[in-house]
Parts: structure tokens; sequence; C-alpha cells
């Protein structure tokens, strides 16, 4: 019998799986029994599982000061929370009641304040909080809700009360990976959770999806963007997956311009009017003009096009005065002004600093205490007095008293534990759970459960993702099974979508796939002719020096890492080693592999919405082969270096298959593959300059021609087909003419001549358009050569071969930069030149 899982709690923490009497409650027993007969080498097998499918989406929670690797998999606790669905109900109707009070709340703070005119908070709580917004006063939003979304963190005290200890209201994060830890759940745990009947999540995101196209003023065709800060943003994975489940586009600033009072995205078929805009950037950064003006995150003129009612944003900005702490202190009068009652659910007891009496409280009982700012824009977090040594507390408390109105303090609270999958068995965790709530037609819909995160420690205080705490699925288990949905809609990763939805992408996204395939293409070439120059620097057979030569100038000129090998010191050409491993290696050197990988990755993460789960797996193996390139490469070149860059290529080469056979033929892979055409063509014709263009003797020659049917992988179909010793008339006849070959310069025209003709948004003229006419005249160029000509010898290089290669790299560059002018939006939006003074507390 296998060893099994037994959970044992803490003794001196309140638990959520054992009631008082030590028994378990009964909504936790099938999981624990369930567990118990899966084993810990079962379940550790399941949770490798688990963290391989989150590798495999791209699921990252990216943490900030970490310059190497800043996006970590997301990570997923496989024991759930559980949540009774008699207990939800208490929970719901408090959570429902929150969500309609704090839209109570914002709609006074932003209009008549009453609250403020009766007495019933300080005037402090708004006017001293660094979310609240002048500009933004007297502005709604349609509907009955100005909070569109609302989320509170919540916890389980020792009592056994549920306490809410935050509300999130500017742009709550979590839900997109609530929804991926379910999908991972429902994957890895497939009959637990089919038998633990759970109630779903997709019903809240079809009424998040019906909401925003709600408040669309254009009913029949509603345009819903959802506003990223960026790749770089902690949560960015959240952002590019709920964009992609909920069918929007995902858009950073440079894609939106304000034009004609009117919001529009710039994409390929001209601008494209905004009607609604789901925000993931912070209120004060999404209009430079009359809020920070030093944003590099919104939109120009974004607030007085809100003001004029011709866009909608949720949750509308301003809407991060909410978060404030403050309003705990005066919840249950605020409650009985609004609502008639004070609220069902409890906030935790809370100390403003700049009420006398409190601040005599917080004073003398400064150690048990928990101080928060205010406002979070600053940048601070709570802070544990207890923990601190005395210097620092005393530091603390001089901060305080020379701002007491930006500080509250709370007490110290425990939150109760969950069991957790560590090392092996299960151990007690502090667990805190983010919920949600989308407004709806009258009320608001909650999300069943939400995400759950844990402490790193038994008896930790912090419990947050910057920390690298664990998340959970959290369940709330029916009373009977749950009938699904017929509108459910499975989350998906992949870029479908009809030709009109493309033809919306934003410019910036398809310039982004355009360079995502160039990049690859680049990386190839380089890995291939790296290789190739090991393989011949390690053969049998010795090369001569002219050979040697000419193998390394083409590894700097396919790569660009000028100057390298270029009229270098013949020191350098004869002990090679470490420059040729710098450019497979060199992170920062423009030009290596490493580089151009990085790059590559770089713009994929910018259009990862468009990619199939298969394509970013293939991904983050290629991240996986960079991160190790380093260790696979110490040796130097009598360690068979080419066997380190196999992986790169072998993923490479996966990447491309999936492009062929698995992407949908639109403007997004037209342009990728325009990208990739380009630079194959422009590292073909520069490894035949190397290559060929050179006059040497027979064996010289043979090693070079070699060489370039090795890098192309064309060594095996010339032999097939001539049978012969090498001669420059096959191998140009191979290389750049046989439209059979698909690496074959004119394969690539070709290519890129039917891309050209065939996107939508070319104009249907006479006249060929200036793209048309470059591919038109390379073509013609490369057919009309005669090989003969172009394999005569003269003195030291063949002349004619190469004005050819010369002419068709002006022309291929010249197409790649009127390509980019034409399609790709490259301007910078209009930048505030008078600073805000009064902006700085942001």
């Amino acid at each position: 019998m296998p060893p099994e899982l037994h959970y044992r709690p803490s003794s001196d923490t309140a638990d959520e799986v054992y009631a008082a009497d030590g028994k378990p409650r009964p909504h936790w027993e099938y999981l624990l029994e369930s567990l118990k007969s899966l084993g810990p080498k079962a379940l550790a097998e399941r949770q490798q599982k688990a963290q391989r499918i989150l590798r495999d989406d791209g699921a990252t929670y990216n943490i900030y000061g970490e310059d190497v690797r800043p996006g970590r998999t997301w990570e997923l606790d496989l024991v759930p929370a559980l949540i009774s669905s008699e207990e939800w109900g208490v929970i719901e109707s408090g959570l429902l009641e929150r969500a309609e009070l704090f839209n109570a709340i914002l709609k006074d703070l932003y209009g008549e304040r009453e609250l403020i005119r009766h007495g019933i908070i300080p005037p402090e709580a708004l006017f001293a909080h660094g979310g609240f917004l002048r500009a933004c006063h007297g502005i709604t939003t349609p509907g009955d809700h100005e909070l569109i979304i609302h989320g509170v963190d919540m916890m389980r005290t020792e009592s056994g009360d549920i306490y809410i200890l935050t509300d999130r209201t500017q742009a709550p994060s979590g839900m997109g990976y609530a929804l991926e830890n379910r999908t991972v759940m429902s994957r890895v745990l497939p009959s637990l959770f089919r038998d633990s009947q759970v109630h779903r999540l997709a019903t809240f995101f079809q009424r998040l999806r019906q909401k925003l196209s709600s408040l669309s003023i254009n009913h029949d065709q509603p345009r819903v963007v959802l506003l990223t800060p960026g790749a770089h943003n902690e949560t960015y994975f959240e952002h590019a997956y709920l964009a992609n489940y909920l069918g929007f586009p995902l858009v950073q600033s440079g894609d939106l311009v304000v034009r004609n009072g009117f919001v529009w995205m710039r994409s390929l078929d001209g601008l494209s009017r905004v009607d609604v805009i789901l925000r993931r950037v912070d209120d004060w950064y999404c209009d430079p003009v009359e809020l920070r003006s030093d944003s590099q995150l919104g939109v120009a003129g974004l607030l007085e096009v809100v003001r004029a009612g011709r866009v909608v944003i949720a949750n509308p900005l301003g809407s991060g005065v909410l978060e404030n702490p403050l309003l705990f202190k005066y919840l249950p009068a605020i409650s009985k002004s609004l609502i008639g009652r004070e609220p069902r659910m409890q906030s935790v007891e809370t100390y403003w600093c700049g009420d006398k009496q409190d601040m005599k409280y917080v004073l003398a009982n400064l150690k048990e205490l928990v101080i928060k700012p205010i406002y979070r824009g600053r940048g601070e977090m709570s802070i544990n007095v207890g923990e601190l040594p005395q210097a620092e507390r005393e530091t603390l408390l001089a901060r305080v008293k020379a701002e007491p109105s930006q500080f509250v303090a709370q007490p110290l609270m425990r939150a109760s534990h969950l069991p957790s999958f560590v090392n092996k068995s299960l151990q007690p965790r502090p667990a805190i759970t983010r919920s949600f709530a989308v407004a709806s037609d009258t009320s608001y819909t909650l999300m069943p459960g939400g995400l759950t995160r844990l402490g790193i420690v038994e008896n930790g205080f912090l419990i947050a993702g910057q920390a690298g705490s664990q998340s959970k699925d959290t369940w709330v288990i029916a009373s009977e099974p749950e009938r699904a949905s017929s509108q459910e809609k499975p989350a998906e990763s992949s870029g479908s979508g009809t030709e009109s939805q493309l033809l919306s992408l934003p410019s910036r996204v398809v310039e982004n796939l355009f360079w995502m395939g160039r990049y690859a293409e680049r990386a190839e070439a380089s890995l291939r002719i790296l290789r190739t120059v090991f393989l011949k620097l390690n053969g049998e057979e010795p090369i001569s020096t002219v050979s040697r030569r000419h193998l390394l100038e083409a590894v700097t000129g396919i790569t660009a890492t000028l100057p390298g090998f270029k009229d270098c010191d013949p020191e350098l050409l004869d002990h090679p080693d470490e420059e040729l491993l710098l450019v497979a290696k060199a992170p920062f050197r423009l030009g290596s592999v490493y580089h151009t990988l990085t790059c590559m990755l770089q713009s994929a993460d910018e259009s990862k919405e468009l990619l199939s789960s298969d394509t970013l797996r293939v991904i983050n193996d290629i991240r996986d082969a960079l991160d190790n390139l380093e260790s696979a490469l110490t040796g130097g070149l009598s360690a068979a270096p080419e066997e380190a860059l196999d992986p790169l290529v072998t993923a490479l080469m996966a990447l491309s298959g999936l492009w062929q056979e698995s992407m949908v033929r639109g403007v997004g892979w037209q342009f990728m593959d325009i990208g990739r055409r380009i630079e194959r063509a422009m590292q073909t014709t520069c490894a035949m300059q190397h290559l060929l263009v050179p006059v040497l003797a027979e064996n010289e020659q043979t090693t070079l021609m070699e060489s370039l049917l090795i890098s192309l992988e064309a060594l095996i179909s010339y032999r097939r087909r001539y049978r012969a010793r090498m001669g420059i008339s096959q191998v140009l006849e191979l290389v750049m003419l046989d439209t059979s070959n698909p690496r074959s310069l004119l394969y690539q025209l070709d290519q890129l001549k039917n891309h050209l003709a065939s996107l939508p948004m070319a104009k249907k003229m006479v006249e060929l358009s200036p793209e048309q006419r470059l591919i038109l005249e390379a073509e013609t160029s490369a057919r009309l050569s005669l090989l003969s000509e172009l394999a005569a010898d003269g003195e030291e290089e063949r002349e004619k071969l190469s004005d050819l290669l010369g002419k068709l790299d002006e022309l291929l560059g010249t197409l790649s930069n009127v390509i980019s002018d034409k399609y790709f939006d490259h301007r910078i939006g209009p930048q505030q030149l008078v600073h805000n003074t009064w902006d700085d507390r942001s």
C-alpha cells in the first residue's frame, strides 16, 4: 500500500478543515479521503504535471526587481480551498451587498458628496487620498452601476468569522489566474473535480462580457478593448489570457489615439473606433494631459472623451479612492446612510492616525498593530510593527507623526489555515481569498469562489504574489450537480478568429508578429552557420587558413556581430574559440544568438494573445534552452559545442512547423511569414556573398560550398540531384533559382510576391504599390540572371554574382522598410509639456 497523506492542523491557529470537535467538516471529508488514497508520490507527480501545464500555457507572474528572469511560472497548490454551498450563500449575500454599497459610495464621492456634507466621513477621507481625481467629478457611467468590477480580499480569523481585509476597485487582478487555476485543476485531477460538484466559473465571465458590451453606445457592433500597461507588468499573462477568453483586443497606450472627440484603435485597416475600455492601468497613468504628465501608459485626451460620454472605462477613472482603508472606520455609518443598515460582512477594525483618540490608542498599542498607508500608489506596504527592530519602529513612528492623516492602524489578525502540499506532505498555511463581483442588469454577479493565496510559512504575516505566495483554486461545493451553461465557452489560447477580427488587430501586435518571424529566422541562420563552422573546425579533415578566414567572416556577416572576424588580427583567426562562443551566448551583444532569441521572445510576449498553447510551449522550450546555454557551452570548441546548439535549432524548427501547420492564414500569420521570408532571403544572400563570391582553389572552394549547403540543409539534396563533384553553377541553381527548394532565394521571393498581392489592405490599383515594385524587381533580377555568367571566375571574386547579391540585399532591406512604414505605426503620442505640480502625491 502506498503511504497516505494525513493532514495535521496547527495547534495554535484556527483551521478551516477541522471543526471545534476535532473532526473534519463534512464538505472536506471526500477531498481528504481522495488525497489519502492518492498518496504523496502520485500527488507529487500531479503537481509536476500542473506546473508543466502552467509553464506550457505561459502562465507567469512578473516579480519586480528580478532583472535576469522576472517572469516566474505561476504557482498552484493542488489542494483546493473548499467552501460549502451553505456557507457560500451567506458570504455571497454579504459580498453582493458590499458591492452595492461601494457602488453607492463611488456615486456620492464624485457626485453630491452627502457623506462629507453630513459629517459621516471626514473630508480627508476623500481630498487627502491620492486616488481621488478632481477631474472626474460629475462623470457618470451608463446604467445603474458606476463600479463595474469589485474585488475584495477576505480571510477567516481564529474566531471563525470572515473579515474583509481590502477592497480592490481600480483594476482588480486575479480573475484570469482564478480561471487558469480552474482549467489546470480540471485537467490534473479530473475525477476529483467532477465528483466534488464544484460551482462553475463560466457564468461570471459571461456576465462580464455582456456587461462590458452593454456599456457601449454602439449597440450593434460594440468595440471593447482591454488596456494593459505592457508585457513587463506583473500580471501581463492575465491581461492576455482575459482578452483572449473574452474575445477583446489587447491594446497598449500606443495602440489608442484620440481624434475628433472619440477614442480610436490603430489597426491595419485604419482607425477603428473604441467604445469601452476594460483597463488594467492605474488611474493616474491613464491620461498624461489631465492626470500624470510623465505617464507613457495612458492615452492623451482620454479623460475629455470620457467626460463627453463617447467612451466608457471600466472601472471608471477615480475609482481607486474606494481602496482607502480609512473608509473601514466609518463603514457602518456609511452603510446606514446609503442603504439603511450596517454591512452584513465585517471589515477589519481600523484606527485612523488623523483622529486624536485613535492616535492615542495606536501609540499605546503600537507593537500589536499593523500600519497601513491610506494610498497604495506610493508603493508602500502594510507593516507589522511587532516584527520591526527598534530603530525601524522609531523611523516608522516619525513618518506617521509627520503625516498622521496618511496612515491607519489595524489589529494584527492571524488567518486560519488551509492544507498545502509541501515537501510531499500536507502542511498548514495561512490563506486569504480574493473574490470578484461584476455588475449585471439589476445587481451584481459574484464569482463562485475566487483566487486563494497562501503564506510561505506556517504563521507568516505577508501573503502576496510579489513575496512568492502560492495560489489555490477555490471550490464552492454544490449540494447537488450543477447544470452546465449552454453558453459556456472553454478557455482558449489560440490565435483563431475571423478575417474581420484579424484586420482589427492593433498594428503594434502585427508588427511584433512580423519581427517575431524575422528574429526567428535570423536566430536559425546564426545557429546553423555556427554549427557548420564548429563541425568544420573540429572535423577530421583540416581546412586551410583561407577557408577558415572565409568561414569565420561568414559568421560575422550573418550574425552582424561586428567587428568580429572582419579584417581582424590573424591571431583571432587562429584562435577563434572565445569569439565564436560569445557570438552564441553573450546576452548583451547585438547579433548574438542569445540576444536575437531574446528579441524574438519579447516580440512573442507582446503578441501572446494570438499564439496557440502549442506555440507557447515551444517558446518556453526556447526560453529554457537559453537559460542553459551558458553551462552547455562550457569547455570551448573541444567539447562539441554544436551539440549544445541542437536543442535551439530543433525548437526553432518546431516553431516554424507550428506556424505553417497550426496557425490560421489571417493577417497576423501573413505578416509573420513576410518577416520570415524577408529575413531568410537576406540571410541566404549574405551566406552566398561570403561563401560563393570569393574565387579560391578547388579544395578551398569545395569546403565553402559544402558549408553553404550544410547551413541551408541542402547538402543531401545536392548529392542526390547532381551526383558529381561540386560546381558553382549547380550550387547556385539549387540555392538561388530552384523554386522547389523551400530554402532557395527565389522561393522566398515568390512567397513574398504572393503575400504582398493578397494583403487585404492592399489597394486594388492598376499601378503596382512600392512594395510590389520592389519584390518584382528582385524576382526579375534573379530570374533573368545567367548561371554561366554568375559562376564565371574573376581575379579574386565573381563580380556579377557579387553585384546581383548586393542589389538583392539592398532591395530586400528597402522592402522591409517600406512595409514597416506603410503598415506599422511608429508615431509617439502627444505628451504634455507643462508639468502638473499638484499630482506629485501620486
